[in-house]
């Protein structure tokens, strides 16, 4: 598994997760998948740190503690008001070691100037070390999580001796929105994907990078949000000291 020299590796965990394809929560019951989709660790690697000048990749996560469930009754707000009540399977007792790296977003030419590589991972590294820039969750916004640093591969995971490897079969890998869209046929869409995960021993799962999954749904056409005065802050929102190795 290769390691990019603007890498970033954190441990993110929490009492429970909820990880699901973004179609099946429209309401009534929802049930979690037993690993973490590309996207949720995507949204929290972002959480940690993110400019529109950046498009960061999942590299690989590490399950570390035993895959289990539980379910709750549940009474979220119906779109006709008032309340039902649901049951809702959450994974419980979560703990993962992410690695991820960044690469400039080439679809933000406007933003050219920001591009310092140094500096933005060095920012990264720094907000993995204070527990990110913004809230953490997995999956979900009910449920919390915490980051911590931590050297992928490094610590005990439940799955260090499994036998073999565990497939996944067909799940739902994330989104590609327009202003990361890297292969012509996705640009200015919205681009769902997906793909058949594996856990290898160690509780490793490399992934896809979005324009290598084989399964692809294209939703809707969508225009990329043009970055300037006003509506962006690049590195200068950093002293010299926290942009300094």
């Amino acid at each position: 598994m290769e390691r990019y020299r603007n890498t970033i590796e954190f441990e993110v965990y929490g009492n429970y997760a909820l990880f699901s394809d973004p179609v099946t929560r429209v309401g009534g019951e929802k049930s979690t998948y037993h690993i973490p989709t590309y996207e949720a660790l995507k949204g929290i690697t972002e959480s940690v740190y993110w400019k529109p000048t950046l498009r960061w990749t999942v590299d690989a996560v590490r399950v570390m503690n035993p895959i289990q469930t539980e379910t709750k009754g549940i009474r979220p707000i119906g779109y006709n008001g008032g309340n039902e009540l649901a049951y809702y399977t959450y994974l419980k007792d979560v703990r993962y070691q992410v690695r991820a790296h960044f690469e400039f977003n080439l679809n933000h030419p406007e933003l050219e100037d920001d591009r310092n590589e140094h500096k933005h991972h060095n920012i990264a590294k720094r907000m993995v070390q204070r527990g990110g820039r913004r809230d953490v969750f997995l999956g979900t916004r009910e449920c919390q999580a915490f980051v911590e640093p931590c050297v992928f591969g490094e610590g005990e995971s439940f799955y260090d001796k499994m036998p073999g490897e565990t497939a996944y079969g067909f799940m739902y890998h994330g989104i590609t929105y327009a202003d990361e869209a890297v292969l012509p046929e996705e640009q200015n869409k919205m681009t769902v994907n997906f793909w058949r995960p594996v856990m290898k021993q160690g509780g490793i799962i490399e992934f896809l990078r979005p324009e290598e999954c084989p399964h692809k749904r294209f939703i809707k056409k969508m225009e990329r949000r043009i970055f300037g005065k006003g509506n962006f802050t690049g590195l200068q929102e950093f002293d010299e000291q926290e942009v300094a190795d």
